[in-house]
């Protein structure tokens, strides 16, 4: 089974207007409301591929209703911690540019914590669980560490989605894939990179220092992959990117359920690309109509 954990969700309201007028009053051409959050964003796709997954984290108040409503509409099994503050609100401004106005989230409290670190009791080997997002601040700086201890003590393997210390941290206990951005890579090593054998260079120090896969996207220039004994390129699809929001996500719901289903890590790596392509070109998360036709425009060489 596959678990995604959100720590910090979030409704996602989509708003678009043509002609923003600062401090005066505007009117929306359209607007979008949906569950949000890095870990919800892989559930959803998973649940488009096929792949069995629970959805898992904090949920509180109406907006937290919402979002697990929403979730269960589409099929997709949630076990949430209910806490007392409200989930929090994130406002997607499209005018032209895309402004992104992100809420504080809630105050998680300790017995809240403890109930989720309860759930996770319950893994088992073979598992998956996918960590993903912001930690709200009332958790503390080590909650991903409690998390991995209890994937190391149910011997379930971790993907980890982040950036910066926590990141950094993680990559001693071997995380099944990692997956910084080219700007992420960089500013994790503090570093200016400017060519491809520079990437996989520094991929590789992810690698020595425990993970035991890496995935570089680097937007129109395409995907690498590192493993232990080959590093491989893969270009991206041809479109018009209208979406920001989850295309990391998508690649990695679209690798780990592929490999889940599947078992092949190449062609893990082709979905995770394709997955993460298909968001960008569309208004919402990827379709698994859309993925699979842009599967067959993703070439993988090695390098």
């Amino acid at each position: 089974m596959i678990y995604t954990i959100t720590l910090n969700p979030s409704i996602d309201y989509i708003v678009e207007v043509h002609d923003l007028k600062l401090g005066g009053l505007n009117r929306m051409n359209r607007d979008l409301k949906l569950p949000g959050g890095k870990g919800i964003n892989v559930s959803r796709i998973l649940n488009q591929l096929g792949a069995a997954n629970t959805a898992i984290g904090f949920l509180g108040g109406f907006t937290g209703r919402f979002i697990n409503d929403k979730l269960q509409e589409d099929a997709i099994q949630t076990d949430f911690v209910t806490i007392a503050d409200d989930t929090r609100i994130n406002i997607k401004l499209k005018h032209g540019d895309e402004t992104e106005i992100n809420g504080l989230g809630p105050a998680i409290r300790t017995e809240e914590a403890e109930q989720l670190l309860n759930k996770l009791s319950s893994l088992q080997k073979g598992d998956i669980v996918i960590l993903s997002g912001s930690v709200p601040p009332s958790l503390g700086s080590d909650f991903y560490d409690r998390l991995i201890h209890v994937c190391k003590q149910t011997q379930a393997e971790f993907v980890i989605d982040t950036t910066g210390p926590a990141l950094m941290e993680a990559l001693v206990h071997q995380p099944l894939l990692v997956k910084p951005n080219h700007h992420e890579l960089a500013e994790l090593f503090g570093v200016t990179i400017e060519t491809r054998e520079e990437l996989v260079a520094y991929g590789r120090k992810l690698l020595e220092a425990g993970a035991k896969h890496v995935l570089i996207s680097m937007a129109g220039e395409g995907a690498l992959f590192i493993t232990e004994t080959n590093v491989y390129h893969a270009t991206v699809p041809k479109g018009t990117v209208k979406n920001s929001v989850g295309a990391g996500d998508s690649m990695i719901g679209g690798f780990v359920g592929t490999y889940v289903l599947q078992g092949d890590l190449l062609e893990a790596f082709r979905a995770g690309v394709a997955s993460g392509s298909a968001t960008a070109f569309s208004d919402d998360l990827a379709t698994r109509e859309f993925i699979d036709e842009l599967r067959n425009q993703v070439t993988i060489t090695t390098l």
